[in-house]
């Protein structure tokens, strides 16, 4: 037997003995003690990745690393450009790992600690990592190209224009959801937003020193980047109530400006300038706090303090309005299958991928990688006592918090500690901020630091989320692009810098109003749909491509057609029930501008499904095509052959 072999039967073993307790078959009377999460989520995350990942890899999508890829082929150092392995992982990592992990889970925690942490394990395995490295795969051969793209060929036009319209729709709310993360965590906070702005010259640096000065040099750059980016941590310490404080102190307007500034900049410079090294920066920071926090849980073993499920799983909570089903599933979307990420699979990644062989470890090893994340998010948030986190997550006042079975305890203690009022901060990203200070506060040393570690979890949440805001701008154009040509054909031409500066300038502006008149509660449950729509598109066209691959081996097809009907159903439900919930809030809001607002919102929501729903009619009439004729198709003829 293999070494291998008996260190995944070891893990398998202890994955199974550890879900037990998190699960409560073991020891059902007593409380479940966080370190089973992350030591359940570890071993199974390994194990799947090992197997199932490399099954997909070799039997279904057939990998070849002596194919030449697109970044080879039309290096042209701006858009396609050959990338160190570990350089694109950060930045396919950091593109990919926005406020979703973070966030979602934080906000699903209103139904207990259970159904989110199912979620996460079967949703990134079975869906998320499948959906992503399928559609990596796919663009890669087909020379980089976007998902409305492939959609067209391998579908219809029909298909590829709803695509491209619904990609345009998705991706413009789902950058206006994570965006408004960052303004909620960055608004008056002179530390953190000091250490984002650093965050921006010192990949500067990095990208002309690796690609000008020491050409390939990731081990020296990653030194000086990793180094200097410690230097504006610590160095943002003193920005609040220096003379540089009034200067980073800055009001929410002003935070969606630059945001929309700096996502314009991102999406027209050259990739290797500030988008890549940037993103590789930023992921030092993102595994290596997310590393840290398990360290603390595994140190400190607190004892999870929210129930299994709580009576808000039939609906009524404070924080989302709906049931566990179907809300759950639009609440954590990037964690367990994310319809945002197969724009990064077919838009920056592959064009810059160096070889077929890396598509495992960067399309299916990033989203197990970002499912961990989420399961830190899950334990950092259930940690704090129940009563404590509804105090945070919502605006109730504490006898309504208490007349619902949730009394707090320890909330004001926590804002003392912190030296901020914790209470009433809806949208999951300060109740996460308080949770991880309070595991890293019990490390060896770290007692007392608690106001610091708040403070870096916020700037670490906003650095989640920007580089995800840079990734999609430039996605987004390049789909905007693609519409234009149907317009005007010059358009179509990525190196065309007119172009370029119109469609970018168009897409921030589109999505910083969003932001500007929205809200947690409108934009967060519009993002989770617009996600999870896109997730089912995108499978559904890897459904079609892995009919063509093989049409005689439909039960291959089945790896993306089960998550896909999954994910279409349960979004479908959830875009029907917040398209009347938004109607009814435009019905009776008292101000003018609110009621266009939930008016528009609901248009937006109706016409993402809308969309979807012919697009998912056209793939299921060509797979009907597929099947019937599957004798007349050469295996590999083009599905994921084209050179």
């Amino acid at each position: 037997m293999k070494p291998s072999t008996v260190i995944l039967a070891i893990l398998s073993i202890v994955f199974a003995v550890s879900f037990g307790f998190v699960v409560r078959v073991w020891s059902p009377s007593e409380s479940v003690n966080a370190l089973w999460l992350v030591i359940a989520s570890a071993c199974f995350f390994i194990v799947i990745y090992r197997v199932y990942g490399a099954f997909i890899s070799a039997k279904i999508l057939a990998i070849d690393e002596r194919r030449k890829t697109p970044a080879y082929k039309h290096d042209d150092g701006k858009d396609f450009h050959p990338t160190h392995t570990l350089v694109l992982f950060g930045h396919h990592f950091a593109a990919i790992a926005g406020a979703g992990p973070l966030i979602g889970p934080v906000l699903a925690a209103q139904f207990g600690y259970l159904p989110g942490f199912l979620w996460i394990l079967i949703g990134a395995a079975f869906g998320g990592a499948v959906h992503d490295m399928v559609i990596l795969a796919a663009s890669v051969r087909r020379d980089g190209s976007s998902l409305a793209q492939i959609a067209k060929k391998e579908i219809g036009p029909v298909a590829g224009f709803t695509a491209a319209l619904a990609i345009l729709f998705i991706i413009i709310v789902a950058l206006a959801g994570l965006g408004l993360a960052v303004v909620n965590a960055l608004y008056r906070s002179p530390w953190g937003t000091f250490t984002i702005f650093a965050t921006i010259p010192i990949a500067l640096f990095m990208g002309l020193y690796l690609y000008k000065i020491r050409r390939g040099k990731v081990g020296e750059v990653s030194v000086m980047g990793v180094a200097l980016l410690l230097a504006a941590v610590i160095g943002g310490r003193y920005i609040p109530g220096s003379a540089l404080g009034p200067f980073f102190t800055l009001d929410k307007t002003t935070i969606v400006v630059i945001m929309a500034a700096y996502g314009f900049i991102a999406s027209v410079l050259p990739v290797w300038l500030l988008l890549c090294p940037r993103d590789y920066l930023s992921t030092y920071l993102k595994i290596g706090t997310v590393l840290i926090l398990a360290a603390g849980v595994i140190f400190m073993a607190p004892e999870i303090q929210m129930p299994a499920f709580t009576r808000f799983v039939d609906g009524g909570g404070p924080v989302i309005p709906g049931s566990v089903f179907p809300f759950m599933f639009i609440t954590i979307a990037c964690g367990a299958i994310s319809g945002f990420h197969s724009l990064i699979s077919s838009g920056t990644t592959p064009k810059m991928i160096k070889s077929e062989g890396d598509i495992q470890l960067i399309g299916f090893g990033a989203m197990l990688a970002e499912g961990f994340v989420a399961v830190m998010a899950i334990i950092a948030a259930t940690v704090l006592m129940p009563g404590d986190y509804f105090a945070i997550n919502s605006t109730l006042s504490f006898d309504a918090l208490v007349a619902l079975g949730f009394p707090p305890v320890n909330i004001n203690e926590l804002s003392e500690t912190v030296g901020v009022n914790v209470a009433g901060r809806p949208g999951g990203a300060v109740s996460l901020a308080v949770g991880m200070s309070y595991i890293f506060s019990a490390l060896p040393g770290m007692k007392g630091l608690m106001p610091y570690w708040y403070n870096f979890a916020l700037m670490f949440e906003a650095l989640f989320i920007l580089t995800t805001v840079d990734t999609g701008t430039r996605v987004a154009r390049f789909i905007l692009q693609e519409l234009g040509a149907y317009v005007y054909k010059p358009l179509g031409r990525t190196n065309w810098t007119p172009g370029t500066v119109l469609t970018s300038a168009l897409v921030v502006v589109a999505w910083a109003y969003l932001i500007n008149s929205g809200s947690v509660s409108t934009i967060w449950p519009m993002f989770g749909v617009a996600n999870q729509l896109l997730a089912a598109l995108a499978l559904s066209v890897g459904t079609t491509i892995i009919l063509k691959l093989n049409p005689n081996r439909i039960k291959y097809a089945l790896v993306t057609f089960i998550p896909m009907v999954f994910m279409f159903v349960m979004t479908v439900v959830a875009s029907w029930e917040l398209f009347w919930i938004f109607s009814t809030k435009a019905a009776i809001a008292a101000n003018p501008s609110d009621a266009f607002t939930f008016r528009l919102d609901s248009v937006l929501v109706a016409a993402m499904a809308a969309l979807a729903v012919v697009a998912m009619l056209d793939a299921a009439i060509k797979w009907r095509s597929l099947v019937n004729n599957a004798s007349a198709i050469t295996p590999d003829a083009e599905a994921l052959d084209n050179d």
